[in-house]
């Protein structure tokens, strides 16, 4: 290198070039050579794996090449080579260059060979189209090319309404316009997976764009929302497939978090049914409140088993009290109540599936009522301060033994408040996506299957929200309450069924009527073409909160409600009593009968005009 240097610097007129240098060549390799080699391996030059070289180690070559021309200088210097200080500037340049050079080398070799390989063995490329020109979308091109499990993957375009971005280029691939473009360009370049690369758009941007997406026969992934990110950086190993939740135009609710802190930190809090869907985010939730105690209870070993390992894992400081059994059980509940003394309950244990609970009314009522009376009076006999209950919109003018059950425990929690220092709520919302049971899971097993995907009925709609949503209204209805009230979701636009199926399969780059079929099955027992949110009694009352509302408690015969509840209890093991009447009796907006046909004809109507009215005197809840 030195040798080279010297060469260089003295080619223009070889009688000029010095007859000593050979010797003082020598000399400072001497000297030179064994420094270098101690720079160099404290900028651990010869431990690296070069194939995944990238602008880091080209910097760090750059820096170890810097600090061995300083000591050349140095050690020049001290020979009193003056003449030669030009050659040290020229060896720099030679030894920055070479060292980069032959260890870059590695990986173009590495890269271009890997590429043949891939092309050759692999099949067909998957083309890419990435939503969001901005860092993460230029962190996910990056990691496509460098990392070699992504060699059959290339981004051929890039989506950004950002105008200042079109016709450039990240890596290979072009800026080729907004979301408008987004149909035209997966034609255009045949695109088979899309990947939506903005995670700090709000849902209303995620809903247009999704909604533009679907539109294609592409599979659609997405990374989670920034405060899902956190500070982890973005990658492809957070990507997941877009769910229908991500259609969802409504802005997710906001909580109180100062009020739900106050409320749930350093108390006891029991939660029934805690393994279940709504129990189990109710859990992982109300952990991030730091609670005093929170004591799982539910019937199903392995569902508690697994929500407490999870949370143990999550919040190892937090006090977990795991515990089995049944609400059925009045002496089991009971002695949780007396030996825990929760200052909070949250009662999310019943039977929830309405066709199987109308093979089986006799069950439900001992889950859903006689479960929700002993759970209610243990609550009140050992001191609880507050007590939720989760309700459904199916309990709105029933047409199920499932809604029927869930209208009475509603009755329950409305009596037991007027007569106990607990105050007693309950929280009616609608399905919720992605439950034990939902729809969501059905359609998704069918579609994996090749369809066809059944609808019970082409007209059928229902209200959704996601299970966070679902348990922060519940959470900040714990806040909200004095007893008495059932709370209600604003959730915007009820979803057609119909659609939902269609979406989903569009959603899994599929094409519904083609790829997958949709077949009409009928409507099953006990299900409605639409459901309702509040009875016609009930009287909508703001809360703080924009999206919660609460409806106003209905009257009631207490001693005739208390009188039959006693009957219904006495009755209930009696597999051939018409319990279905006695329900009714109770509840007399529950009609067993009702020919389902007859909903038919007004539904659209009904459901268009099937929204939340504020009444404009009454903007306080209701004491």
């Amino acid at each position: 290198m030195i040798y080279l240097s010297v060469f260089v610097r003295f080619a223009v007129d070889f009688s000029v070039f010095p007859y000593e240098a050979d010797g003082i060549i020598i000399l400072i390799f001497k000297f030179w050579l064994p420094v270098n080699l101690v720079i160099f391996i404290l900028f651990n030059m010869y431990n690296r794996i070069w194939e995944f070289a990238s602008i880091i180690e080209a910097l760090r070559i750059v820096k170890a090449a810097f600090c061995s021309f300083i000591s050349l200088v140095i050690i020049g210097n001290i020979l009193e080579l003056t003449s030669y200080k030009s050659c040290y500037l020229i060896a720099w340049i030679f030894l920055t260059c070479l060292t980069l050079g032959t260890r870059f080398f590695y990986r173009i070799i590495r890269t271009a060979r890997q590429s043949n390989i891939a092309g050759s063995s692999a099949g067909k490329t998957q083309n890419i189209m990435i939503i969001g020109a901005g860092h993460v979308g230029n962190t996910l091109i990056r990691e496509i090319e460098r990392d070699r499990r992504f060699d059959n993957f290339k981004v051929v375009c890039l989506i950004d309404d950002d105008t200042s971005k079109i016709n450039r280029y990240i890596g290979c691939a072009k800026v080729v316009g907004g979301r408008e473009k987004i149909v035209w360009a997966a034609k255009q370049y045949d695109v088979d997976e899309i990947i939506f690369a903005i995670p700090s758009a709000d849902n209303k941007t995620r809903h247009e764009i999704f909604n533009n997406c679907i539109s294609t026969s592409c599979v659609i992934k997405t990374l989670p929302s920034c405060y899902q990110i956190l500070n982890r950086k973005a990658s492809l190993s957070m990507l997941r497939k877009v769910d229908i939740a991500d259609l969802l135009e409504r802005p997710q609710i906001e909580l109180e978090l100062d009020e739900l802190y106050g409320f749930i930190h350093g108390k006891a809090v029991l939660v029934t049914g805690a393994g279940g869907s709504i129990g189990s985010e109710l859990c992982r939730q109300l952990a991030l409140y730091k609670p005093g105690k929170l004591i799982i209870f539910d019937i199903y070993e392995n569902s508690a088993y697994y929500i407490q390992s999870e949370l143990r894992d999550a919040f190892p400081e937090l006090e977990i009290i795991t515990l089995i059994g049944s609400v059925r059980d009045v002496d089991r509940l009971n002695y949780i109540c007396s030996t825990y003394r929760p200052d909070i309950v949250y009662h999310a244990a019943a039977h929830k599936h309405v066709p199987l609970m109308e093979d089986s009314p006799n069950e439900a009522v001992k889950n859903n009522v006689i479960g929700t009376l002993n759970a209610v009076c243990a609550a009140n006999k050992y001191g609880a301060s507050r007590f939720v209950m989760i309700s459904t919109d199916k309990a709105v003018n029933p047409t199920s033994v499932m809604g029927a059950t869930k209208r009475i425990c509603e009755m329950i929690i409305q009596y037991y408040d007027r007569h106990s220092a607990t105050e007693y709520v309950a929280v009616r919302f609608g399905n919720v996506l992605g439950s034990n049971g939902s729809v969501i899971p059905i359609f998704m097993k069918q579609i994996e299957e090749g369809g066809p995907v059944t609808v019970t009925h082409p007209e059928i709609i229902r209200y959704f929200m996601t299970i966070p949503e679902a348990v922060s209204l519940v959470l900040q209805a714990g806040t909200y309450a004095h007893g008495g009230e059932i709370f209600v979701l604003d959730m915007g636009e009820p979803v057609k069924i119909l659609s939902l199926a269609e979406n989903m399969i569009r959603l899994s780059g599929l094409v519904p009527y083609k790829d997958i079929d949709i077949e009409i099955t009928g409507l099953r027992p006990g299900e409605k073409i639409f459901e309702e949110l509040l009875m016609d009694e009930e009287e909508i009352i703001e809360t703080p909160n924009k999206k919660i509302y609460t409806g106003k408690p209905i009257d009631m015969d207490e001693i005739k409600f208390v009188k039959q509840l006693e009957h219904l209890k006495a009755v209930m093991d009696d597999e051939s009593y018409d319990i279905r009447s006695l329900i009714h009796e109770i509840v007399p907006t529950y009609n067993f009968e009702m020919n389902q046909n007859l909903y038919s004809s007004s539904c659209n109507a009904e459901v268009t005009n099937h929204s939340f009215k504020k009444t404009e005197s009454t903007s306080t809840i209701l004491h």
